[in-house]
């Protein structure tokens, strides 16, 4: 995985549009405006922000299924962590809500 600094502009956009996520769920997930997060995936610059910008979107990203791939000789890149079936699954589940508990029983 590699570090916020390394992850370019275009693996942010390419990653919310694999995704298909709207910027509206970006800016709910990671709390960051619209326009800073425009401005981060059209940068052409590394760090594509600052680094907190960088490493929320990254997270929130990430938590939503992607994997970021270094530019290892062969171009960057981002991935899903799952299978298009097991992500949509994971976000209704995620959207249910319900009475939070502890899990050990």
């Amino acid at each position: 995985m590699p570090e916020a600094n390394d992850i370019s502009g275009r693996q942010f956009a390419a990653a919310r549009a694999l995704l298909r996520m709207s910027i509206e769920r970006l800016v709910t997930l990671t709390g960051l405006d619209a326009a800073v997060i425009r401005a981060v995936e059209a940068s052409k610059v590394q760090p594509a922000g600052p680094e907190n910008t960088v490493s929320a979107l990254q997270t929130a990203l990430e938590v939503s299924g992607i994997r970021f791939l270094p530019d290892n000789g062969g171009g960057e890149g981002v991935q899903l962590k799952f299978s298009r079936s097991e992500a949509r699954r994971l976000a209704t589940l995620e959207g249910e809500g319900g009475i939070v508990a502890a899990d050990d029983v």
